[in-house]
């Protein structure tokens, strides 16, 4: 966990090279307001309370009461930290994981729930990820249209082609990666090798067990309007920011912006996807290359974008940090296990 700490003020690299290339200073960033950075705060924390809310309604309706709602949604809010600190968003699932297993969860069981979380999330976010990148194209802003639906598209369909074929089909470990293992890490390459095998086939006989019932339906449906409601959420966040500095921008074009965005941060390039969020959404607002700083240097969002950033990532990681330590990362007694 030290060295996601040490991440954290690599992440500032990006805003400091913006502020200088761009000329921004602390009073353009304070012009925003206290009352509408902190109604940006707020927001955000509807988005991520919305997510720990969907977790914990996945979590019960398949797994039972075996935590309070609070603490579930807690734990998963607490799982941000990891996304925030890593390339394309990714490692959450681990954390959620992990604690479901010490609450006594099978493993197969616990990434089960996970994978639904994960599936539901990653398709709203791409299905309103290639609106903003159509609407990109519609606009005219060509590069930006084109990453945006390249990431979106490769990313949601990777993930629901897997979920949905995982009912279908048994996934094990290639036969080349396990003659790997065998030969180079021999009887314990083996064994762990059987064991992940194991665990994939449990997966996928929950998989077939599940996604074909109409309770299963029913939850993914649920699950995936919470996942709209938290994206939606995310992209009001800037809405208000650009208000504040005098930026007319209207909720969907914010909402829209934001997404495009944030399908350009999912490259995976920089820590959180610093930097390339800031510019995503400065490009989609203006039609631009975000790669061509000399086109840039004249657009006045710049202080709107590095205070949402602010709002929307610095302060949500220092809350999400601490609900890690203390919620999924903490010791379990043995009365709390199911």
């Amino acid at each position: 966990m030290n060295w996601r700490l040490a991440a954290v003020p690599a992440t500032l690299i990006p805003i400091l090279i913006i502020a200088i290339q761009f000329d921004i200073d602390i009073e353009d960033i304070l012009a925003i307001g206290f009352l509408p950075f902190i109604a940006t705060v707020f927001v955000m924390f509807i988005k991520l309370g919305l997510q720990g809310i969907k977790f914990a309604y996945i979590t019960k309706k398949f797994l039972g009461n075996i935590d309070s709602s609070l603490k579930l949604a807690g734990v998963r809010v607490g799982s941000e930290f990891i996304k925030f600190t890593t390339p394309m968003f990714v490692g959450a699932e681990f954390v959620v994981i992990y604690y479901l297993h010490k609450k006594g969860v099978k493993p197969s069981q616990a990434t089960w729930v996970a994978i639904m979380d994960i599936v539901t999330e990653v398709f709203a976010m791409g299905l309103l990820a290639i609106l903003a990148g159509v609407l990109a194209l519609i606009n005219g802003s060509i590069v930006v249209g084109v990453i945006i639906l390249g990431t979106s598209i490769t990313v949601t369909t990777l993930w629901m082609v897997l979920f949905f074929l995982s009912s279908k089909r048994t996934f094990q470990i290639p036969k080349s990666i396990e003659k790997l293992a065998t030969r180079f890490a021999k009887e314990k390459g083996s064994k762990y090798i059987t064991q992940t095998n194991t665990w994939m086939d449990e997966i996928c006989t929950m998989s077939r067990e599940n996604l074909k019932t109409p309770e299963s339906k029913k939850i993914f449906t649920i699950s995936f309007l919470l996942s709209i409601a938290s994206w939606i959420f995310y992209g009001i966040s800037f809405f208000i920011i650009a208000i504040a500095t005098n930026h007319m921008i209207g909720i969907f074009d914010s909402i829209m912006a934001v997404m495009g965005a944030n399908a350009i941060g999912n490259l995976p390039i920089t820590i959180g996807g610093s930097g390339l969020a800031e510019f995503g959404i400065v490009a989609y607002l203006n039609n631009l290359n975000p790669f061509d700083f000399s086109v840039l240097e004249g657009v006045s969002e710049w202080n709107a974008v590095i205070g949402w950033r602010i709002a929307t990532y610095y302060v949500p990681i220092v809350v999400t940090w601490l609900l890690l330590v203390k919620l999924a990362l903490s010791k379990i007694s043995k009365n709390e296990k199911i």
